[in-house]
């Protein structure tokens, strides 16, 4: 059977309370008596009790991380922010992927509140009427990250992303290319989807260019989807000149059919992505990007998400990162 504290106490000739300031870090503990607990938990293999200790503490210094999904690059640098500031203070985290599935989002905030988790950074796509009655039942503070909740209830570290859809159109637009593209996510994803679109059709309409919905192809965020899509949009009498991508695993996908029906890029057509993962430099040509800073935005929630656990006062619950464009191969400049 695995050491107890009652086991501890007795080995270091102490009592459990001592035991218990030790392992907690109570600095109200003489150094030659932390020493002798100290020696005591490492002969007998003690571990503490993670749930117990939270029952009695209320805290179980445990975060819960919910993201569409790990294996993504994109999603990966998000969890690395979260992960690093929650080492920093001390945290450790329960991570889960939902595959951007209602119910399943539903069931693993449940899930991570039945494991007392002291607090949950969820990153989804689209925030329904029953995730925003689940997100206010939570006894735990949550914090969405690369996440819209219009309703403004849930604090929330983004970009502005419609103002980063415009700047990367506009530059096309002051390149004086007529035909531009986008390559979205569904549009009913409120980022990859309305905002971003709507940063694409305001500039084109500052620009004094025409908004064309067949100028906008929908993919689901894939690199075979971002090849469907170039190839729809090469298709048409007046195929664009320049295409903006909501993302960099369709942008590859963009690339790699205009290249294999024997164009160029940038020379006959231009590309900027909107996310600048690590695929950006593994393409070639290399992808110009809008910097969409995922560790920055996971490393922010989980600070925002301390600061709410441990009653820190918050100025601001919702949370606008900067974001710039990296100039690469796929455009001219």
């Amino acid at each position: 059977m695995s050491a107890t504290i009652y086991d501890v106490a007795r080995e270091a000739g102490v009592s459990m309370a001592t035991v218990s300031r030790v392992v907690n870090g109570n600095p109200n503990v003489k150094p030659t008596t932390r020493k002798k607990v100290q020696d005591a938990i490492k002969r007998l293999g003690y571990r503490p009790n993670a749930v117990a200790r939270g029952l009695a503490s209320k805290k179980t210094t445990t975060v819960g991380v919910i993201i569409p999904d790990i294996s993504s690059i994109f999603f990966s640098e998000l969890a690395r922010g979260i992960e690093d500031i929650a080492t920093m203070y001390k945290y450790n985290i329960i991570l889960s992927n939902s595959d951007q599935n209602e119910d399943k989002e539903v069931h693993l905030i449940q899930t991570m509140l039945g494991k007392q988790v002291d607090g949950i950074v969820f990153m989804g796509g689209k925030i329904t009427d029953e995730l925003a009655e689940e997100f206010k039942q939570s006894p735990v503070p949550i914090v969405l990250a690369a996440t819209i909740d219009d309703r403004e209830e849930i604090p929330s570290v983004n970009i502005d992303y419609e103002q980063a859809a415009y700047d990367a159109v506009s530059y096309f637009v002051d390149r004086g290319h007529k035909r531009i593209a986008a390559v979205s996510g569904p549009l009913h994803d409120p980022i990859n989807g309305l905002k971003k679109i709507e940063g694409y059709k305001r500039a084109l309409e500052d620009g004094k260019l025409k908004t064309d919905d067949e100028l906008v192809a929908v993919g689901d965020y894939t690199y075979d989807s971002g090849k469907e899509a170039t190839e729809q949009l090469l298709a048409l009498s007046e195929p664009p000149t320049a295409i903006f991508a909501a993302g960099d695993e369709m942008a590859l996908g963009v690339i790699h059919h205009i290249q294999d029906i024997g164009l160029n890029v940038p020379e006959d057509i231009e590309i900027v992505s909107c996310e600048n993962t690590r695929l950006a430099q593994m393409v070639r040509p290399t992808l110009s990007s809008i910097v969409l800073p995922m560790y920055d935005i996971g490393a922010v929630a989980m600070r925002l998400l301390t600061k709410f656990m441990n009653n820190e006062k918050v100025d601001d619950h919702n949370v606008v990162l900067p974001h710039r464009m990296e100039y690469r191969g796929s455009t001219k400049e």
